[in-house]
């Protein structure tokens, strides 16, 4: 297991490869490189949502699809988007507008009830983005679902041996950002075949920075 020490260096060093002032504020993405998986005999289709320890300058964007009280209760708390029954309907016969609803939220939560629904409407746009909604029960805490998902990133497979996801942001100090990529790579393992074993490599960058190697790839 690589240590919050390791990992602070290595986001040190990311801080420092690029040189360049940037009119954005830069991410810190952190990218596993996989080892010993047979692809072929094992499903290697890695979707996480990771609920990080401490949240980033850009929360989530999150919509919710919602009817009656939740749709009210959506609303007041905040939620980027709320979808309706009506419109979700007018979403069967505008392809385009689904489709860019699909790119513009990060996390999406639905009633129960809508479930069926937005599969056959929206399944084509989301699925494929890893991004179907999560479930809410009726009576289910939806503020703090919405507030929960504001801080939390989704982890990928990038092709078959390779995982990413966002950890941090430069408002953030080394320490924050460690924390989250400590709690990434935890719930990565915890999908891997045998654990942290399967890790060869983890990577850091900025958004618009060189990579910087671990001290696991340097050592592998």
């Amino acid at each position: 297991m690589v240590s919050k020490s390791q990992i602070q260096q290595q986001i040190n060093k990311a801080r420092g490869a690029d040189y360049t002032q940037r009119k954005f504020q830069q991410s810190f993405e952190l990218i596993f490189k996989l080892k010993d998986i047979d692809v072929k005999k094992t499903d290697l289709n890695i979707n996480e949502v990771v609920f990080l320890p401490n949240k980033l300058a850009d929360l989530a964007r999150v919509c919710v699809f919602a009817t009656g009280d939740n749709a009210v209760r959506a609303q007041r708390a905040g939620a980027d988007r709320v979808i309706e029954n009506a419109e979700l309907d007018r979403l069967a016969s505008e392809k385009r507008a689904a489709k860019k609803l699909a790119r513009e939220y990060q996390f999406f939560l639905a009633d129960t009830s809508l479930m069926p629904k937005i599969g056959r409407v929206l399944g084509p746009y989301l699925g494929p983005k890893g991004r179907m909604p999560t479930p809410v029960p009726p009576n289910a805490p939806l503020e703090a679902m919405l507030s929960r998902y504001r801080t939390a990133v989704r982890i990928r497979s990038r092709g078959s041996l390779s995982v990413a996801g966002k950890v941090g942001d430069e408002s953030l100090d080394d320490a924050k950002v460690a924390d989250n990529a400590l709690a990434v790579i935890a719930q990565v393992e915890r999908k891997l075949p045998n654990g942290e074993k399967n890790i060869q490599s983890l990577t850091l960058k900025k958004t618009m920075g060189k990579l910087v190697k671990s001290k696991l790839e340097e050592e592998a």
